[in-house]
């Protein structure tokens, strides 16, 4: 069973001037999203900042954009931790708060082998009855999932998916094709969403959806529909605006971004800082030149 086919946003967390989480702003960034054909909404992953966030503030993001979404797209909880205990704890508390789904990243810096890999997800995943999405980032996590473990991961009955953000392309059809259709793979990255799902991936999960929802489904959605020439236009399209956006340390050029719109999301937490001045020009003008300002 597929939590989503087709474009999911890793919605950032939007701040007040005092550093505290703006959980108004979270309603209107999904109304937004909503309005212009999200499939579903992934909350606090990298881009949410749920590593500075406390699991109180974690929690409540999630419960509020339960709400806001009001059962109209699947939201899917980002709940993982280095510590196994941990990520039972906020699996069981996001379920409790109505997520539809979760999204488990890998152990980071203590990190562990293929085995350690296994058992973790296989006790999470028994803690709480909602399907589970993987997430394999290992330039952020210093882990890889390798395709051995994926399919090793795949025979767990609730773990469906992998968000595959490796950037190694023979790694992904390797998932695909070790996996055998029994985990869906979503793009985690923004610049090869139509190259993964050529292979048979079945979407994104998209950073640069924050800022061009429409524009990121009706990519997915017409690689869907057969018209894989408009998908790759599309993709084509918006590679000067993907530069730009990964530039810096993401989520600083997506917030950066979504406050040029005129969106209000506020700032970061440390150790997250504005962006270098040059980086912010380059930004815009990518911007500029895709009509966004």
């Amino acid at each position: 069973m597929s939590l989503f086919i087709g474009s999911g946003v890793a919605l950032v967390t939007p701040f007040k001037e005092d550093g505290s989480v703006n959980y108004e702003k979270i309603t209107e960034l999904i109304e937004f999203q909503l309005k212009n054909g999200t499939d579903a909404l992934i909350i606090c992953g990298t881009t949410g900042e749920a590593s500075t966030l406390t699991d109180d503030e974690q929690i409540e993001v999630i419960r509020v954009a339960v709400c806001a979404a009001d059962k109209r797209v699947p939201v899917i909880a980002g709940a993982g931790s280095n510590h196994t205990d941990h990520g039972v704890e906020l699996c069981v508390r996001s379920r409790a708060v109505g997520a539809d789904g979760l999204m488990l990243v890998t152990p980071y810096y203590n990190k562990t082998t293929h085995k350690g890999l296994v058992e973790h997800y296989s006790r999470i995943a028994a803690s709480v009855d909602l399907p589970i999405i993987v997430y394999n980032v290992p330039g952020r996590t210093g882990l890889n999932i390798k395709p051995k473990t994926a399919k090793a991961l795949s025979e767990i009955d609730n773990i469906i998916g992998i968000k595959e953000a490796s950037g190694n392309i023979v790694q992904v059809a390797e998932i695909i094709e070790f996996c055998g259709g029994k985990l869906d793979v979503y793009s985690g990255n923004d610049d090869y969403i139509v190259p993964v799902m050529s292979l048979g991936g079945k979407g994104v999960i998209s950073t640069a959806a924050n800022i061009i929802p429409q524009q990121i489904h009706e990519m997915t959605q017409s690689f869907l529909n057969g018209d894989i020439a408009s998908a790759a236009k599309s993709q084509l399209g918006f590679l000067e605006l993907s530069r730009a956006l990964f530039c810096e340390v993401n989520p600083i050029p997506v917030k950066t971004a979504l406050n040029l719109m005129g969106m209000n999301v506020g700032g970061y937490r440390q150790p997250l800082t504005s962006m270098e001045r040059e980086n912010e020009a380059f930004l815009r003008k990518a911007m500029e030149n895709y009509g966004l300002i």
